[in-house]
């Protein structure tokens, strides 16, 4: 071999190391950007969730998937009909539930707006409210209370099975994560989750 075919060979060997080297690098990049949005969109735009019990039955079931988006709270407060995703409040982190287990229920009522139960129907503002997307007419009664501003009252569409507000309370709208808005799985129930007009 001539040193002319060394020096090829030698600069041959050392190009592909540099591609070899520079594909890694470009792998590394998208890899990076592609982290880096999954973290934006998860904080900020939308992210996926799990439904662990059956509090909103018949609407969701156990073990759906759904979007929750974010997006639409930075425009306009959360408003009853919506069916949210939040962090336990205080009330149930003192009960032993952590900060990142989230809760996922119906906004029935907020801020300045009355709630009462009595004789198997809720009452908004002295309203009695027709609600066919419950399971069953609840089993309890809850004298008349006023929501204070900044929080809003929660309930699970499975009214007789559901850790909500008529158990422990007010929820501050600051703990609201998003707005459950589509169905990803299982397949044969895959579609919007319409929001309630209340």
């Amino acid at each position: 071999m001539t040193i002319d075919q060394e020096k090829k060979q030698s600069n041959s060997v050392s190009s592909q190391k540099n591609n070899a080297l520079k594909a890694v690098w470009e792998n590394v990049q998208i890899l990076v950007i592609a982290v880096i949005l999954a973290v934006i969109i998860r904080t900020f735009i939308a992210e996926p969730r799990y439904i662990p019990s059956e509090s909103m039955y018949p609407t969701l079931e156990t073990g759906d998937r759904l979007v929750v988006e974010k997006v639409s709270y930075y425009f306009h407060p959360p408003k009853p009909g919506d069916i949210i995703v939040f962090e336990p409040p205080m009330q149930l982190q003192l009960q032993g539930y952590k900060k990142e287990q989230a809760f996922i229920k119906r906004i029935v009522a907020r801020g300045g707006d009355t709630v009462a139960v009595k004789d198997g129907n809720l009452y908004v503002n002295n309203q009695p409210l027709n609600e066919d997307y419950i399971l069953e007419s609840p089993h309890y009664n809850l004298q008349s209370v006023e929501v204070p501003n900044g929080y809003l009252f929660v309930m699970g569409d499975n009214r007789n099975n559901s850790n909500d507000s008529h158990v422990w309370g007010f929820l501050p709208e600051k703990n609201v994560i998003g707005h459950a808005i589509f169905r990803f799985f299982p397949w044969q129930r895959i579609g919007s989750i319409l929001s309630t007009i209340i």
